[in-house]
């Protein structure tokens, strides 16, 4: 499949029209339903795929947040070997207590791995809490990018961004 292909189909399937409020508090007159893309194996191999050609060379393993960034990160490693983790919005109360499951090595150079970026306002918090935890993060890839500043608050957080699309490759 194309990148245009895909970028249709996701589009075709996500892609929905009215009156939505984004995790920012943001309204919005459209919403990219990412779990609409995410729950369809062929497109979610096909975004993996794209996600990728945006890898740095050296990668640790692929931070996934809770919830879109989980069948993201999975389907990545699937593809590449490379181990995956699930990194939960703030650790667990109970049993092992941890924000990131999955058993990551200590001081891992991770990549956190995201379906849609408005503001970035919880994949900041996120990098905040994995470099609490010993980690490096100097990466974050996405599916879309939806140019509302998102791009700008991460390279703030000393990160490199990098999207399969923009919200303007998507209309």
């Amino acid at each position: 499949m194309t990148k245009t292909e895909l970028a249709k189909q996701i589009r075709e399937v996500s892609y929905l029209s009215g009156k939505f409020t984004l995790r920012s508090g943001q309204i919005s007159d459209f919403y990219w339903d990412k779990y609409r893309f995410e729950s369809n194996p062929n497109l979610l191999a096909e975004i993996a795929t794209e996600m990728v050609k945006l890898l740095p060379t050296e990668v640790g393993g692929l931070a996934g947040l809770e919830l879109g960034g989980i069948p993201l990160v999975t389907a990545i490693s699937l593809q590449t070997g490379i181990p995956c983790y699930f990194v939960r919005k703030e650790a667990k109360s109970y049993g092992t207590c941890n924000l990131i499951e999955g058993g990551v090595q200590e001081k891992s150079r991770l990549v956190v791995i995201e379906d849609v970026i408005t503001t970035a306002g919880q994949v900041c918090t996120s990098i905040t809490q994995i470099r609490e935890e010993g980690h490096t993060v100097e990466h974050v890839v996405a599916v879309i990018d939806r140019q509302a500043g998102g791009k700008e608050k991460i390279n703030r957080f000393g990160c490199s961004f990098s999207s399969v699309f923009t919200l303007a490759e998507l209309e």
